[in-house]
Parts: structure tokens; C-alpha cells; sequence
């Protein structure tokens, strides 16, 4: 991987992460373009430095949340009520997709992580989005007035539910937790903001067990010596800096557009690279 390729994928996953359209989706779609996947060896590189570049994300949204994760802090610590609801439910949203992912880790690797699965979810998840905002938009408009610091226990959980549907690369897991949050009765930038929050120990946790397994693998060599330490370290960063700006954007567009925009534009993009791939264009 060179310089110019870390910057690209950067870019597509600060972009991309907590958009509704599938952050590790379009990597793998990115690094099977680039031709970073030809060999087994290149292959296990770019799945694991997909994971690992999110770190990227994670730091982006602790400097635009700060004063929320100060707020948890507190309240661990007993001096802010809502805090501690907030940390607490932020914990129950995380559990179901963090014993998930461990369980089933290596079977949605070997079955979900190419081209055609990516281009179904994109396309299914599309429809649905579609389905969601007119769905949304035809509600009482007091039916949707929570705040994340009035979310239940069981509405959390529910979240970290469909959290969990987006282990299914080109799912997308800001698309189910917002789409989640969205069913429950928050309003979409209320949604985002929880999703962007849950996103720290479910990011967290991926990338530190992602690092874990190919550090401590007796068969994979370590990722950063097959793809070279200098281009992940370029990675993360442009994708740090990337994020910030895709999150400061997207709450204000959610507040005016909704859903539905990305819904199209999944669609859109899974037909027309589809269509390349069966007429040869490009190859994944």
C-alpha cells in the first residue's frame, strides 16, 4: 500500500464511517479497486487495517463529544445523574454486538467480506432507509420527541440490536443504529448522536481485537509490515480529519433532509458497480 492509497482509504473511511452507508463497505470495495487484496497475504492485511483505520473515526468523534464523554465520566464517578444513564445505557447498547462479534468474528469474515455480499446489503439497506423516512415523516409529530437522555434501558438494548445487523459488511452500522434509534422515537440528529457515542467501545473494541488477533497470529504477519507502517499511520490520521467534518455535516443535513437521500445513493452506487462488474469494466 502506498502513500497515496492510505489517503484515499482514509478519506473513505472518515467520510463514510458514520454516514448511514457502510464504512467498511466501500473500504472493501476501495481496497479491491486498488488492488490491495491480490494475495491471501494482502488480503488478510487490508481486512485488518480496514478495522484498525476506524481508530481514526474514534478520535474524531472524542474531540466533537468531549463534553459528553465528560459527562459519563462524571457520572461514573457519581456526580452527574444523567451521565451515569447515559454511560450506562451506552453499555447495554454495546453488549449484544460486542458477544456477537466475538462468537461470530471469523464466520462473517470467510462469508460476508466480498464484493457481491457488499453490493446486496447496500442495495437492501437502500430500500429500506427509503421505507424508514416516509414511514418517519408520516408520524404525529410528537411521536418522536426523545432525547438520548431520556432513552430506556430496553430502548437501548433495542439499539444495540440492530447494532448488530451491521457485523453484515455494507450494512452499515451507523444505518442501524440511527434507523434503531429513529423507530424508538428519536429524532435523527438525536439518533445520530447516540450512534456516534456507541460507536466509541463498539470501534474501540473491533479495533482492539482486530489488532489482537493479528499481532498474536502464528499465521498472519503483522499487518503494518505488509502494508507499511508509514501508510497506516497516514491512514488514520486523514481519516481522524476526515471524520470530524463528515460529522459535523451530517447532523445538520439528517435535521433537514432525513434518511432517505443515502437510501438513493446506496442504490445508486450498488447497481451502477454492479453493472461495471458484470460487463468487465472493473474487477473486485
Amino acid at each position: 500500500m502506498n502513500i497515496l492509497d492510505a489517503i484515499l482509504l482514509g478519506l473513505v473511511e472518515g467520510i463514510t464511517e458514520y454516514l448511514p452507508v457502510s464504512s467498511t463497505g466501500h473500504l472493501i470495495l476501495t481496497a479491491s479497486l486498488l488492488g490491495l487484496d491480490g494475495t491471501p497475504e494482502q488480503k488478510a492485511a487490508a481486512d485488518t487495517f480496514n478495522i484498525i483505520v476506524q481508530g481514526g473515526a474514534i478520535l474524531a468523534v472524542l474531540g466533537l463529544y468531549f463534553s459528553r464523554v465528560i459527562q459519563m465520566l462524571k457520572g461514573i464517578a457519581g456526580k452527574d445523574t444523567a451521565g451515569r444513564k447515559l454511560f450506562v445505557n451506552i453499555v447495554v447498547a454495546f453488549l449484544p454486538a460486542a458477544i456477537l462479534g466475538v462468537l461470530f468474528n471469523d464466520f462473517l469474515e470467510a462469508t460476508f467480506f466480498n464484493a457481491p455480499s457488499v453490493l446486496t446489503a447496500l442495495f437492501l439497506g437502500g430500500l429500506w432507509m427509503i421505507w424508514l423516512d416516509r414511514w418517519r415523516k408520516k408520524r404525529p409529530e410528537d411521536a418522536a420527541h426523545r432525547t438520548i437522555d431520556d432513552l430506556s434501558l430496553m430502548q437501548a438494548l433495542g439499539i444495540g440490536l440492530f447494532q448488530c445487523v451491521a457485523m453484515i459488511p455494507g450494512t452499515s452500522r451507523s444505518m442501524m443504529t440511527i434507523a434503531g434509534g429513529t423507530l424508538l422515537g428519536l429524532k435523527p440528529k438525536e439518533a445520530a448522536e447516540f450512534s456516534f457515542l456507541l460507536g466509541l467501545p463498539t470501534l474501540g473494541g473491533a479495533c482492539a481485537y482486530k489488532l489482537y488477533k493479528n499481532l498474536s497470529s502464528d499465521t498472519e504477519e503483522p499487518f503494518y509490515e505488509v502494508l507499511g507502517l508509514a501508510p497506516v499511520l497516514i491512514g488514520i490520521a486523514v481519516a481522524t480529519i476526515s471524520a470530524a467534518f463528515a460529522v459535523k455535516w451530517l447532523v445538520g443535513f439528517l435535521n433537514t433532509h432525513g434518511l432517505a437521500p443515502f437510501g438513493y445513493y446506496r442504490i445508486a452506487l450498488a447497481i451502477v458497480l454492479g453493472g461495471l462488474i458484470l460487463a468487465g469494466v472493473v474487477s473486485v
